[in-house]
């Protein structure tokens, strides 16, 4: 089974996963959401370089990746890294990005994990638009921030980039798990795919 970029993330109501001062303290405290299973369902977690910065402000203990660094399976996208040898990444240019996440997709995901697209809006966004984002994961809060860091930032196009609903949970926080699969070919791609399991249009 080939493995699958998940952008799994937490964010506003209205589409934002960070303060413009960078921010997470409104993201709601859920105790039944097993953050260890998530993890362990991956084997690679990639991120852009404010990203990577904002975990390397957590306190050690704290940090959820701080087990993984030394594994090489932490990959930081950024222009203006040089190689982090304290934690032990993978610094990645912007520009290699595509060729980069296309080989670690080759892998086996039984094996290997699945990789998890951790942010922020700008790598999500370049990500996206060159089709290597398979699912996005979000669980929506109970928040309206108004401004601040979108889940995509950057360029867009005219018709979107079609979603299919493959999973929907409401917690009693009041915190939405959504899941859906990113459909890059489209209306007719998606039509397709509803057809074929007997929906009619």
């Amino acid at each position: 089974m080939p493995r699958k970029v998940r952008y799994n993330l937490a964010a506003s109501l209205d589409g934002f996963i960070a303060t413009p001062t960078g921010s997470y303290s409104w993201i709601v405290d859920d105790k039944t959401i097993d953050f260890n299973n998530l993890y362990a369902q991956f084997g690679c977690f990639i991120m852009g370089r404010t990203t990577h910065e904002a975990y390397l402000a957590m306190d050690p203990v704290e940090n959820p990746l701080r087990a993984y660094y030394k594994t090489g399976s932490v990959v930081v996208v950024g222009d203006t890294l040089d190689r982090d040898l304290e934690t032990q990444v993978e610094v990645v240019k912007l520009g290699e990005v595509e060729s980069f996440v296309r080989a670690l997709k080759g892998r086996d995901g039984e094996t290997d994990g699945d990789i998890w697209l951790m942010g922020g809006g700008k790598l999500a966004g370049e990500m996206l638009r060159l089709g290597l984002v398979d699912t996005v994961e979000v669980a929506v809060m109970p928040v309206l921030l108004g401004e601040g860091v979108k889940m995509f930032e950057g360029k867009g196009r005219e018709d979107g980039w079609r979603l299919e609903l493959r999973g929907c949970e409401r917690k009693e926080t009041g915190i939405l798990m959504l899941e859906y699969d990113v459909l890059y070919g489209g209306a007719l791609e998606m039509m397709t795919r509803s057809e074929f399991r007997g929906v009619s249009f």
